[in-house]
């Protein structure tokens, strides 16, 4: 895979790849996997993961009011939603204890700031897609299917990204998140997912930032999503 990935060329700013193969058990990654990127909207997965298992420490339900807001922040990835539900979760220490539960890092989530500012490498982002896509979660049966059913259901517009690398006609299951360096004028462009290919489950993460454009962060996560995907899923 790294061969492959080396051989497409010279690319602005920087990125990491994580690839996990469900199906085989085997893993690559590009780039350092715990070198850290600015998260914005791919937290999002995050924050309703932390919800979810603070729901079923109570023994209860989301409310209609917070399926509403997961909805619109997962779908159509409403900031107003994410920022009620970051409140709900109580923030960052919420969202590092919730954390500490699903794999990841505490570094995650512990950084001064807003949600969309807080700090993910992709060791982190394919632990907390392991959570949201395998058995081997905190996150019982039907949250995990919440999750999955939500991050299935993108609005259009919002579904490009690692959903590139799966086979043709698939939808995309995924999450992005895109912001604009208010300083450097350079764009932050992630996606997380899981694709179908060659009958392979593969979860997929693409951190980028120092990115000219979004359509340029976005070409460069498809890029490199497909070119590892494809190359993972054919290695005997």
């Amino acid at each position: 895979m790294r061969l492959a990935l080396d051989g497409l060329g010279a690319h602005r700013g920087r990125y990491a790849l994580a690839v996990e193969d469900l199906t085989s058990g085997r893993s690559a990654a590009y780039g350092s996997p715990t070198e850290t990127f600015t998260s914005a909207s791919i937290v999002k997965v995050d924050i309703l993961a932390a919800l979810l298992l603070q729901t079923q420490d109570r023994g209860g339900q989301l409310s209609s009011a917070q399926r509403q807001l997961a909805s619109d922040m997962i779908r159509v990835s409403d900031n107003d939603a994410a920022q009620r539900l970051w409140t709900d979760i109580g923030r960052r220490q919420g969202l590092d204890a919730a954390n500490a539960r699903l794999g990841l890092s505490p570094a995650h989530a512990g950084q001064q700031g807003p949600w969309g500012l807080t700090r993910t490498t992709a060791r982190d982002q394919i632990a907390l897609l392991k959570a949201v896509f395998t058995e081997d979660s905190p996150l019982n049966a039907a949250s995990r299917s919440y999750l999955r059913a939500l991050m299935g259901t993108v609005s259009e517009g919002q579904n490009w990204g690692v959903g590139a690398a799966g086979a043709p006609g698939e939808p995309p299951v995924l999450k992005n998140g895109w912001l604009p360096d208010g300083t450097t004028r350079l764009w932050v462009v992630n996606s997380v997912g899981i694709v179908e290919r060659a009958g392979h489950s593969l979860l997929v993460v693409v951190l980028t930032d120092g990115q000219p454009t979004q359509e340029a962060g976005i070409a460069l996560v498809e890029r490199v999503a497909t070119t590892a995907v494809e190359a993972l899923a054919r290695t005997p």
